[in-house]
């Protein structure tokens, strides 16, 4: 355990701060559906993707795990799965999705904003995010945070959405993201404007390279992505030197 983190002490960024209201306030009402939509949407293939992730970390017993943007604890329950000498903090700024989360089996969560991380230098030994950082006030401020907070020697593992490339299947694409994720999500949650807001921040995120650039940019080396779910997602690593 790192400790509890009050949220209600939490500093905001001024610039993204309307942002980041409206993004904990769709993530609070759509908490209780998230994992359920998430399986709808990509098909089952988003428990493939987390297990790819935390495969990336390389955990050892022992090592401190950061999941960032936690959201109801996927990728630390996997992160425990794969190591279970693990130790995991698991962090959101969003309550009822760490409620939902806990309600399905205990897990270390903790309050915590991605551009003021309330941790020493240097704690962690892994960090791993799930669908966070197009989702953040400030990129460079939460890369920056995440790479204080990192080990020297340690490893971070990005899993977000992508801008897609424009293929064949662009059409397709379109219309799933468009169409039939909103249905799903107005028919599901109740919350219509929850899932046109994600397919819409997705289109309107940094393409892989150009995280990658950002990653770099931070300070992280040996930086890597690779893309899935035709050229949607991608899956994004690095270390500090």
């Amino acid at each position: 355990m790192f400790g509890y983190y009050n949220a209600g002490t939490m500093k905001t960024l001024s610039i993204g701060q309307e942002r980041a209201v409206y993004v904990h306030g769709i993530f609070d009402r759509i908490a209780g559906n998230y994992d359920r939509m998430n399986r709808l949407m990509t098909g089952g293939q988003d428990r493939h993707w987390r297990k790819k992730a935390i495969r990336h970390l390389d955990l050892k017993h022992g090592q401190r795990l950061l999941d960032l943007g936690t959201g109801t604890g996927d990728l630390a329950r996997e992160a425990m799965r794969y190591c279970s000498g693990v130790k995991v903090a698991a962090a959101d700024f969003t309550l009822q999705m760490m409620l939902v989360g806990q309600r399905r089996n205990r897990l270390p969560f903790l309050a915590a904003d991605g551009l003021f991380l309330p941790f020493e230098n240097n704690t962690f030994s892994r960090i791993v995010s799930g669908f966070l950082m197009r989702n953040v006030g400030h990129l460079e401020q939460a890369l920056a945070e995440q790479f204080r907070v990192l080990q020297a020697g340690g490893k971070i593992v990005i899993l977000e959405t992508t801008k897609p490339t424009k293929n064949l299947l662009s059409p397709f694409i379109w219309l799933h993201m468009h169409l039939v994720i909103p249905l799903l999500g107005r028919i599901i949650s109740g919350v219509g404007e929850a899932y046109r807001y994600l397919p819409n921040s997705s289109e309107q995120f940094l393409s892989a390279e150009e995280l990658a650039d950002k990653m770099q940019a931070a300070g992280f080396k040996e930086v890597g992505f690779q893309r899935l779910m035709f050229g949607t997602i991608a899956l994004h690593w690095g270390s500090k030197a």
